[in-house]
């Protein structure tokens, strides 16, 4: 997984519209990157209204917003529109963000081993260098975490 200190990685894909996101769509850009594990369950659904409920107060900090998971475009679709987020999530089928930035890893749940998406936030500053790492996300106050720190 990638650490404070480190450079965003290269990475691309198609956004809930369709339309093609690019990491130098972010060039000198402040950016919250959050990957979620499934869009519409619940912990996911928590995070991502959350973060759009504070939307306006994040923006005023200078940042851009950026939802990832292995989602299709069909499905992240349907989780923008159901809620009307006001940013992008990217639908990483290929798992290309996921793995450049080293959030796909082994997970348990009800004490079944399997390989996922380790949910993580990355604070990106405007040259490109990753200034925070959240891997213990407060799905339902998650916004609060970012802005305190």
């Amino acid at each position: 997984m990638l650490q404070e200190g480190n450079q965003m990685p290269v990475f691309s894909g198609l956004n809930h519209l369709g339309e093609p996101v690019n990491h130098t769509d972010y060039t000198g850009k402040k950016l919250i990157v959050f990957f979620y594990p499934r869009a519409n369950t619940p912990g996911c659904t928590a995070e991502a209204c959350n973060l759009s409920d504070n939307y306006a107060a994040l923006q005023a900090k200078g940042y851009e917003l950026l939802g990832v998971s292995a989602d299709p475009v069909k499905k992240q679709a349907s989780f923008a529109t159901k809620f009307g987020f006001p940013y992008p999530l990217l639908a990483d089928e290929d798992h290309v963000a996921i793995k450049a930035f080293g959030v796909w890893g082994p997970k348990k749940f009800q004490g079944r081993e399997y390989e996922g998406i380790i949910r993580t936030t990355f604070v990106i500053d405007e040259s490109g260098t990753i200034v925070r790492v959240i891997n213990k996300v407060k799905t339902k106050d998650h916004a609060a975490q970012i802005l305190e720190g």
